[in-house]
């Protein structure tokens, strides 16, 4: 008869199946600029590795993505700094990337790979999901037909948003957009906000979060913050943990606010990371893979069966020129684009958007009749003064003499102020359209 402890002991190798107890790892074999070359372990694209380093404070690994395949080898970009790198370094799996996502996150500040950066506790109840996810398919969107309050006036009144619409901030640099972001966090109507603050000066994220984003805002807000001294590799998964982030929400059939700024510096990232893995420049240098990067990214966004994301994204043009290539492939993409205009903030007037050059393509199909009727009324009287202010300004226009020049002459101190709002001021959508009638009458 077989001993007691024979029985146990095959009882317990029966239950270990098939499975292998084998690790495959890699070796480092060769560290060029910003690309870790491997070979090995057995891995697909987008796979997370980790490479052991060895340091003065000890041995520690460093995530890394894998972005390609040359001949026998793995192509791997870090996430932090690889210093104590070695010839001969283990690399191991670490799988399919994911964030925690829930709403112990509302309040809380996290870097690009989903981490607590607040100095608060890490947060409990929360569940992962896949950083990498594809966009809702075309059929399962539910229409657009609700409109989103912004509390912005100009913005509202004259470029009304729809919810689960993705709208293009296009701007320069030091022309207010972190200032509208901070107000459309605080006073737009939706019930959770993410903002991704990508590639930003170390010294404007506290102050965004303190001063333009505030403690109203932050407490119905996940802030995802990755500043322009991190790798590219983070700067361009920081706007993807965001996204999976606000998807969560939406799934939970919330009305998600998405903030982004800016897609520039992520595609910025990317072409680094192209470049660096030996795609070909085209255009200002930026690789062809950039431009699939951003429909993916932006398509996640919109609205789904169960919930919306309103995402608003900021574009960064260089030189003020709004025909860059980033500008023209995020029009192109999104529902819509608010212009600010620098010429406008030398005014003192802001929001300084530019209501000529901005468009909100859902607007005829949230707005009424008559609230379209007096937002078309109002840019065709502003477009009359425009054209014709130099002559207004140096008094070569004498009055009567064209009655629609008259007419805006007449009106655009009402409509000046119209467009003139306090940051810190949240104007109800009702309010809005009634003082847009009273401009007109």
């Amino acid at each position: 008869m077989e001993s007691t402890a024979q029985l146990e002991l095959e009882k317990a190798f029966s239950g270990l199946g098939d499975q292998d107890f084998v690790r495959p790892e890699g070796r480092v074999f060769e560290v060029t600029g910003l690309t870790v070359k491997t070979i090995g372990p057995p891995v697909s694209m987008g796979d997370l590795l980790l490479v052991e380093c060895e340091t003065a404070e000890g041995r520690r690994q460093v995530p890394c993505e894998v972005v390609g395949f040359r001949d026998r080898y793995v192509l791997v970009m870090p996430y932090e700094a690889l210093a104590g790198i070695r010839p001969g370094a283990r690399v191991l799996p670490g799988g399919r990337m994911s964030v925690q996502a829930g709403y112990p996150l509302l309040g809380r500040v996290l870097d690009g790979l989903g981490n607590p950066i607040d100095d608060k506790p890490a947060a409990w109840d929360t569940v992962p999901v896949e950083i990498d996810r594809d966009a809702p398919p075309a059929l399962s969107r539910n229409p657009l037909t609700q409109v989103f309050s912004t509390g912005i006036r100009a913005i509202d009144g004259l470029l009304t948003v729809a919810r689960g619409q993705r709208i293009g901030i296009m701007a320069g640099s030091g022309v207010g957009k972190s200032v509208l972001l901070g107000s459309l966090a605080r006073n737009a109507q939706s019930t959770v906000n993410v903002i991704a603050l990508i590639g930003e000066r170390g010294r404007e994220v506290r102050d965004f979060i303190e001063k333009n984003l505030g403690p109203e805002g932050l407490s119905r807000s996940v802030v995802v913050v990755v500043t322009s001294d991190q790798s590219p590799m983070e700067r361009m998964k920081g706007a993807f943990t965001a996204m999976a982030i606000a998807e969560y929400f939406r799934d939970q059939g919330e009305d998600v606010l998405f903030l982004m700024d800016s897609v520039t510096r992520c595609a910025m990232a990317k072409r680094e990371v192209g470049l660096a893995i030996g795609e070909p420049p085209t255009t200002k240098g930026y690789p062809p893979s950039v431009f699939g990067f951003l429909a993916r990214l932006l398509e996640r966004s919109g609205a789904s069966e169960k919930g919306s994301i309103t995402g608003f994204f900021t574009v960064l043009v260089e030189g003020d020129d709004m025909n860059d290539p980033i500008g023209d492939t995020v029009r192109s993409i999104l529902d819509g684009h608010i212009v600010l205009s620098r010429k406008i903030a030398s005014m003192n007037r802001y929001p300084a958007i530019d209501i000529q050059a901005s468009l909100s393509r859902l607007m005829s199909d949230v707005a009424a009749p008559a609230h379209k009727e007096s937002a078309g009324r109002f840019r065709s009287l502003l477009a009359t003064y425009e054209k014709a202010e130099d002559l207004i300004n140096i008094g070569a226009y004498a009055k009567g003499s064209n009655p629609k020049i008259d007419d805006a002459m007449g009106r655009i101190d009402a409509m000046q102020e119209f467009l003139t709002q306090a940051s810190e001021k949240s104007i109800p959508f009702d309010e809005t359209v009634k003082h847009l009638e009273r401009v007109l009458i």
